[in-house]
Order: C-alpha cells, then sequence, then structure tokens
C-alpha cells in the first residue's frame, strides 16, 4: 500500500460468545441498503437475491461456517461446504493457501475467472468474508465476489428452505490472475507501522480480548502465549456493525460508529483479530461500506503477534 509503509513489502463446534457475537456497493450510488433482485453487480447481496439466482448457472453458492458441521445438517440447494480448518489454509506452513493450492480448490468446484461466487455462512458471516477476502486475495475480480448479509441464520430465520443434497459440478481449469497483495498485511508491515504510526490500526475483537482479560473465544483452539492487544491499536468489535439479524448497518451508523472511536476513514488502515477472519470481515465493510482507500488485513493476527518474541504489547488488565 502507498505512503507509510503500510503492507510496503507487497508480499504477497458450535460457538457462543455473548460479548464478541450475538450493503451493498453501487458502483453509482453507494451503499443504500441491501441488494435485491432488480440490481445488477454488488458485493454484498440480499438473501431475496440469493433466493432468485439459485439455478443461474453463472453463479457458485460456497458456505463456510465457524461450526464446520453446520453444512452437512442443511444447506443453501446448490451450495457447496468450504471446511475452514483444511480447505482455506495450508496447515503445514501455517499460511494461506498457496495460488497453486487455491486454483486447485476452484478448479475442483467448478469455478473460473468469470464464476459469480456468493459466500454465506453462520455466525454473521465470520469465515464467508473470510473465503471472499482469499479469492480476492488470490485475483478473483471483485466484480465477481459477493457476500449474502445476514447469512446463513438469516436465510433460516426468513422461513426459507435447506436440503441436504451435494450437488455435482464439473471440474475446471481456474487460471490464475496474480495476487491482490495490497489487501494483506505481514508482520513486518505492523512493525513498521508502530515506527510510523499515522495510519489507523484497528482491532477488532471483543473488548475482553482487546484489554487481554482472555485471550481466545470460548471453543476456539488457536491462541497466544500472552493477552492483550497492538500497541495503539483501536478496538471496533467487529459485532457493532452488525443489526440484530446479522446483516450490515446502514453507512451512516457504520461511519459514526467508527468516528467516535476515533478512526479516521480517509487514513490507510490495518485490521487483525485472533487468526485472520473477523477481521477480514471488518475489511470488507470498510472497504466495500466506506470506501477506506486502502485497508489491509494482517491475517497473523493475534495468534502470530501474541506468540512473538520481543513483540510489543499493551494490556489493561
Amino acid at each position: 500500500m502507498k505512503g507509510i509503509g503500510l503492507c510496503a513489502n507487497n508480499l504477497g463446534i458450535n460457538l457462543q460468545y455473548v460479548d464478541d457475537f450475538p450493503v451493498y456497493l453501487n458502483p453509482v450510488i453507494g451503499y443504500s441498503g441491501a441488494m435485491n433482485a432488480r440490481d445488477e453487480i454488488s458485493v454484498l447481496v440480499s438473501t431475496e437475491w440469493v433466493a432468485d439466482h439459485l439455478d443461474d448457472p453463472s453463479v457458485r453458492l460456497l458456505e463456510v461456517d465457524v461450526d464446520t458441521s453446520a453444512y452437512d445438517h442443511g444447506h443453501l440447494r446448490g451450495a457447496y461446504g468450504i471446511n475452514w480448518t483444511s480447505q482455506l489454509c495450508d496447515r503445514v506452513r501455517r499460511d494461506v493457501l498457496s495460488p497453486t493450492e487455491y486454483a486447485r480448490l476452484c478448479s475442483r468446484l467448478g469455478i473460473t475467472p468469470d464464476t459469480r461466487v456468493v459466500f454465506y455462512g453462520d455466525s454473521s458471516n465470520w469465515f464467508a468474508a473470510y473465503a471472499f477476502w482469499q479469492f480476492r486475495y488470490h485475483g478473483h475480480p471483485e466484480s465477481r465476489l459477493a457476500l449474502m448479509d445476514g447469512g446463513r441464520s438469516k436465510w433460516i430465520a426468513e422461513g426459507r428452505p435447506l436440503v441436504l443434497d451435494v450437488p455435482q459440478t464439473e471440474s475446471t481449469d481456474y487460471l490464475l490472475s496474480g495476487l491482490t497483495s495490497s489487501i494483506r498485511c505481514r508482520r513486518e508491515d505492523v512493525f513498521a507501522h508502530l515506527a510510523n504510526p499515522v495510519n489507523n490500526l484497528i482491532d477488532v475483537r471483543s473488548s475482553a480480548e482487546y484489554r487481554g482479560e482472555v485471550i481466545a473465544p470460548p471453543g476456539m483452539r488457536e491462541s497466544a502465549l500472552r493477552g492483550g492487544h497492538i500497541p495503539g491499536a483501536i478496538n471496533v468489535p467487529w459485532a457493532d456493525a452488525l443489526n440484530d439479524d446479522g446483516t450490515f448497518k446502514s453507512e451512516v451508523e457504520l461511519r459514526a460508529l467508527y468516528e467516535s472511536k476515533g478512526v479516521d476513514l480517509s487514513r490507510p488502515t490495518i485490521v487483525y483479530c485472533r487468526i485472520g477472519e473477523r477481521s477480514a470481515h471488518s475489511w470488507f465493510l470498510l472497504t466495500y461500506l466506506l470506501h477506506v482507500p486502502e485497508v489491509a488485513n494482517y491475517d497473523g493476527s493475534w495468534t502470530e503477534w501474541g506468540n512473538l518474541i520481543a513483540a510489543p504489547i499493551e494490556r489493561s488488565v
């Protein structure tokens, strides 16, 4: 990213947690609410839009849940399930998918660069947003990516049907177009920021995690040796951006939320959480709903920073 060294190196269960739980981008008029069936292109689509496109061959629905068993208990017709613990990461390198692994996943799911990929999941789209971010990182056109606002729970709350059948598709030969490296932040970039802190640094975890009272949400295995936050980080919990039904709040409400915490939305921004999934959710809204000029997701997040020897931290306990 430009200026001040943000990403300057250009490198390419059933969980309940009360303190941390519980659009659309129109290129002409901006974010104003749920995209309906009359709209053509948006990075955030409504359940109505998805219902109207279940039989659209140009659309591929992907469900990505915190609870990796949820898909097997019922999913949207035509949707494919992705397990974030095994299919969105390289567990040997402890990293995101390599370009080759990503292309192999897309090919197996019958996806091409022209496919409109729509993500949804439980927990108000935690890992659905992470999958969106990773597809964008690997170069899938943003005009061919979308989130279903409100996720799986909104679809179910509206009484829309789920099925058990797993769809079948012919594999493709996905062609890579190069990494969108500017949307990913590495630890070196965080150290550069600390040396010259003129960007926004936002911690999107719960207030308890930010203060250092807990290190990870209950039931989550990935952890760190220390609790607290990166020095100078502003705490804007990801869930504060949501309505009760899991959909995003309005642009006016979102802007007021961030500005009330002292975030300058005209400045480049780094977001982080525990392993990069909740921060991908905040990356999405800052990028597409609030149009912050440069937003990078530090996906190493607290499980990396909290384990680094001599990395500075702050805590409130």
